[in-house]
């Protein structure tokens, strides 16, 4: 299946599999979790990241996590998002998506909550990109990993309704570079972060 992503979205993945260090030990525990879950679900390999507003690193961890499996051709994986609340997929998310080589089109130009297609390689499905909270459709309202990518919904979220496995996997907020000179680098750096995690995590799969 790696052949079906776009050449570029591979040549990113090759670049951060090279030059970013693998988790540390901490980290892949926490990872490890999620490995485990997806061994002990062959069939319905459904993972919900969380945050509190499905704006950044929770749409960067359904997109790299989808790309990852693809990558290293793991089957039955379904990639999800959402928040505690429901905001918008932020510019700067999409453009850290766009300098690693994904495509995305613009579906629906709201002004409030727009539409996007994400997409991995030209017969690979296209993902649905807009804010929405956990409830919402399509998000699993069963059956489902929620792996929680920031501290404040990892608090406000002790248990999310239908999950099977919940994971804490805070990452820090790459909002914090927003309207300043580090913003690009930031972003960048968090977007190769979280890919390399997901990386790892179904590396141990094959």
């Amino acid at each position: 299946m790696r052949k079906k992503l776009f050449p570029g979205l591979t040549g990113s993945i090759g670049h951060i599999l090279t030059h970013n260090a693998e988790p540390s030990d901490q980290r892949k525990a926490k990872l490890q979790q999620i490995v485990d879950y997806l061994k002990s679900h062959p069939d319905d390999r459904s993972l919900l990241f969380v945050c509190t507003h499905n704006s950044r690193r929770s749409h960067l961890a359904q997109y790299w996590a989808a790309a990852a499996a693809c990558f290293y051709d793991i089957d039955n994986v379904r990639t999800y998002s959402g928040g505690t609340e429901s905001t918008a997929l932020h510019p700067n998310t999409v453009e850290a998506l766009q300098e690693s080589n994904f495509e995305v089109l613009v579906t629906k130009d709201d002004p409030v909550n727009p539409r996007y297609e994400i997409i991995l390689g030209g017969t690979l499905p296209h993902l649905d990109g807009y804010s929405k909270r956990t409830g919402d459709s399509p998000n699993p309202h069963s059956g489902f990993c929620a792996v929680m990518v920031c501290s404040e919904a990892d608090e406000a979220c002790p248990i999310v309704p239908g999950a099977d496995a919940r994971v804490s996997l805070p990452y820090v907020d790459p909002k914090i570079s927003d309207g300043t000179p580090q913003r690009k680098k930031i972003y960048h750096e968090r977007s190769h972060e979280i890919a390399r995690e997901m990386l790892w995590v179904f590396e141990q799969l094959v």
